[in-house]
């Protein structure tokens, strides 16, 4: 069992950044692929980016490509989103998510524990 805790969402004004943590419970985090998805409202829930349990992996939707990075540190069983560039496009309850092993990383019917989302806003 995995239990999820995102945190550092917030309102930002366009341009700007913010950084986003997930805290995980267990021992074994550094055995889970993590991710980040995110859910607009009336919108699917869309995959943002993803990383390998050993950090060594990482993966990107287009949408957020060279703005946004995925990072981790098994020590602390915390995985980050550091968003840059936001665009008011960006505004979501970003979710973070945990598999062991997911068949695919941008699907989030591949992850079984998920965090209860952390609003992020941004302003024009």
């Amino acid at each position: 069992q995995v239990q999820l805790v995102e945190s550092g969402g917030g309102l930002v004004q366009a341009g700007g950044s913010l950084r986003l943590s997930c805290a995980a419970s267990g021992r074994t985090f550094s055995s889970y692929a993590m991710a980040w998805f995110r859910q607009a409202p009336g919108k699917e829930r869309e995959f943002v980016a993803a990383i390998s349990w050993s950090g060594g992996s990482t993966y990107y939707a287009d949408s957020v490509k060279g703005r946004f990075t995925i990072s981790r540190d098994n020590a602390k069983n915390t995985v980050y989103l550091r968003m840059n560039s936001l665009k008011p496009e960006d505004t979501a309850v970003y979710y973070c998510a945990a598999d062991l092993n997911p068949d695919y990383y941008s699907d989030p019917f591949d992850y079984d524990y998920w965090g209860q989302g952390t609003q992020v806003t941004v302003s024009t």
